[in-house]
């Protein structure tokens, strides 16, 4: 715990849905916006298969989008599934804890697009019906201002990452690896110098493929890839066809749809794929070295990879120091992100920054948000 020098703690509740298309993670933080005072409890909805398969389509159809407001094709009827989702994460979560005051809902929304080279994002919440059907304060389009600004809008977690480092005494420099569909890295030095940026690749490429070929929605604790072989010359291709990004220097950020296999996978059994896929992303984040600015002394991987022994595995072989992972340290690695989101709620209803040069590109420390009261809620 940190001394609070800024304002009195808020209870605030955090929900993500992230480019895996996995579901809605929730978590309850009560937090100044420096530091967590509490870490209260987490939850997850999963999304059916039917939800996926729409939240699928609303990514082919975003494509084609110049205007972040529009909703054209499928995606009005998944913007209306995302925010039914999140309305009964909340419902159901808060359900039996009448005795949590809680201040402040800060949600992201399903990102379909992100295009920050055009100044444009999109994400999926309608929060005018999300904050009067849940009757609480939400903070929502957290990458907008940002963008708007001329800075990625991406990573958004590394001033929570941040947190949890200093709070941890864990001894600069640190990285944290968060491996969701797409990878990113939180570089954090003496002083809380920050530099984040996204690496390549997480699961997205895996879940797609897995997806493909079985209909299951990833690689369940890495068993495909683990009984598979690596194949170099498919690798070599993957790399060749994201050469230009990964020697990009920062800030950066990716699209989930900026990720395909081409034909790099052509031939490959199921499991030699995920095995070659696996690879790939450790070699993504092991590429990301050549732009920090030291040699971190630990890595700390969290998001959906940490529970894929061979993805863990293939980082290990790849990266050079101790790599541990954020549930070993006693963080909630699955819901780091629901967390941060309830994290920068807080820091944008102080006016807080919560993007920073360092960390998007955005010219200086910058605060975000909506702010939607259920009161005045369309």
């Amino acid at each position: 715990m940190h001394a609070n020098k800024y304002a009195e703690p808020v209870t605030a509740l955090g929900l993500m849905s992230g480019t895996s298309l996995d579901g809605v993670d929730i978590a309850l933080i009560e937090t100044d916006g420096h530091a967590v005072q509490r870490f209260g409890p987490v939850g997850e909805r999963p999304f059916t298969l039917q939800e996926r398969d729409l939240l699928r389509g609303a990514l082919a159809d975003a494509q084609t989008l110049t205007d972040r407001h529009a909703r054209p094709g499928r995606l009005a009827e998944a913007e209306a599934m995302i925010t039914d989702a999140y309305a009964e994460t909340i419902r159901d979560f808060l359900a039996g804890r009448e005795n949590e005051p809680v201040a402040v809902v800060g949600v992201h929304g399903q990102t379909v697009l992100h295009r920050p080279k055009d100044r444009l994002t999109v994400q999926l919440i309608d929060a005018d019906a999300l904050a009067r059907r849940c009757g609480l304060t939400v903070v929502h389009d957290l990458r907008g201002a940002d963008v708007a600004a001329g800075g990625q809008g991406a990573p958004l977690v590394p001033v929570f990452h941040q947190a949890l480092a200093r709070a941890a005494g864990l001894e600069p420099p640190v990285a944290v690896v968060n491996v969701g569909g797409v990878a990113n890295v939180t570089w954090i030095g003496e002083s809380d110098a920050l530099m984040a940026f996204d690496t390549g690749p997480g699961n997205a490429l895996l879940d797609d493929w897995v997806y493909r070929h079985t209909g299951e929605p990833m690689d369940r604790d890495g068993a495909l890839a683990a009984s598979g072989a690596v194949d170099e010359r498919a690798l070599a291709a993957l790399e060749a066809g994201l050469s230009d990004y990964l020697a990009q220097q920062p800030p950066k950020s990716l699209d989930r749809l900026d990720l395909s296999t081409g034909e790099a996978l052509e031939g490959l059994s199921l499991e030699d794929g995920a095995a070659t896929l696996s690879s790939f992303t450790a070699r993504c984040v092991a590429s990301a070295r050549d732009h920090l600015p030291e040699a971190p002394k630990s890595w700390i991987v969290c998001g959906g990879g940490a529970r894929n022994p061979e993805l863990l595995r293939a980082l290990t072989d790849a990266l050079p120091g101790d790599l541990t992972t954020a549930d070993a340290l006693g963080w909630r690695g699955d819901f780091i992100e629901a967390q941060a989101f309830a994290f920068l709620a807080a820091r944008s209803l102080q006016g807080m920054p919560i993007t920073f040069p360092g960390t998007t590109g955005v010219p200086r420390p910058l605060t975000g948000g909506s702010v939607t009261q259920p009161e005045r809620a369309a």
